[in-house]
């Protein structure tokens, strides 16, 4: 049946549990939400209409829904209408409340099940599999895509600050060295500034040192959490970000991801932001 291929290859980050009855006479439409824009709305649209072209039984109807957090909270708002979509992509960040979401998804692994497809996790990287997945490894959502932090610099800012444009900056106490020069050569407004915080300042800085910031598999596990983010190694790199803070050399853009509009427009030399957060428009 064409409706299991799609739910094995198109699945977005969770899958409400709401599914359109069959019409004999015309083909079930199947919304799915999403939160791509650029070339990734284009790979969306793309792949919608290849399946669409594949079979008459059903049409999958790609909705852009606005940003990350807005996609989720359309979705919210949606179940709680009683009129969600099939599919809506989840971002990383959202998972948590999908996790506690029980009774408005249906986990992919069920999906697949019912379908009757087993899916490889070896196909996928681990930690990947590992963050989408409850503790007993039953996969809650389909890892469609995942972003990881990228540091973008801008190379004219690099150059009028003395920095070497082709050496870019490989370790935090690097970066911050970098955004100093760019402040104090006056080659920018600011050196350095970051998106998403508590994402890439947080949760990805302690995978990369191997630490945990938080207990019960910091809380992917479940809801009783103890923080640990006044451990050594948090409070002196977020301490060293403050520093910076004081005389501009790092500029707070947002909670989310409106910092990138620093670096876009020239203003900071330096920004850590999702791998999907400039697509085609920067190069670097």
């Amino acid at each position: 049946m064409a409706l299991k291929k799609l739910s094995y290859r198109l699945a977005a980050a969770s899958a409400l549990s709401f599914f359109v009855t069959s019409n004999a006479f015309a083909a079930t439409e199947i919304q799915w939400w999403h939160a791509m824009t650029g070339a990734n709305n284009e790979v969306v649209d793309a792949l919608a209409k290849e399946f669409n072209e594949s079979q008459k039984d059903y049409k999958i109807t790609p909705v852009f829904k606005g940003t990350y957090p807005e996609t989720l909270n359309a979705g919210i708002a949606a179940f709680r209408a009683k009129q969600p979509p099939a599919i809506i992509q989840v971002f990383d960040a959202g998972s948590g409340v999908m996790m506690g979401a029980a009774g408005a998804i249906k986990p992919v692994a069920d999906v697949l099940k019912e379908g009757g497809y087993t899916f490889n996790k070896d196909e996928y990287l681990a930690g990947i599999v590992a963050y989408y997945s409850k503790p007993d490894g039953t996969m809650l959502s389909f890892p469609y895509n995942s972003s990881s932090p990228i540091l973008y610099y801008n190379k004219d800012v690099f150059q009028k600050a003395g920095l070497d444009a082709a050496n870019p900056p490989k370790t935090w106490p690097e970066v911050f060295e970098a955004a100093k020069k760019i402040k104090t050569s006056g080659a920018a407004q600011c050196g350095f500034t970051s998106t998403w915080l508590t994402w890439i300042q947080t949760e990805n800085f302690a995978a990369w040192n191997n630490v945990s910031y938080g207990s019960n598999e910091n809380g992917l596990g479940g809801t009783d959490v103890k923080l640990a983010v006044n451990a050594p190694l948090f409070v002196e790199h977020f301490q060293a970000i403050a520093d910076l803070a004081k005389d501009g050399t790092f500029r707070y853009g947002g909670r989310t991801s409106e910092a990138k509009q620093l670096f876009m427009s020239g203003e900071c030399g330096i920004l850590t932001e999702s791998s999907g957060g400039l697509g085609d428009i920067v190069k670097t």
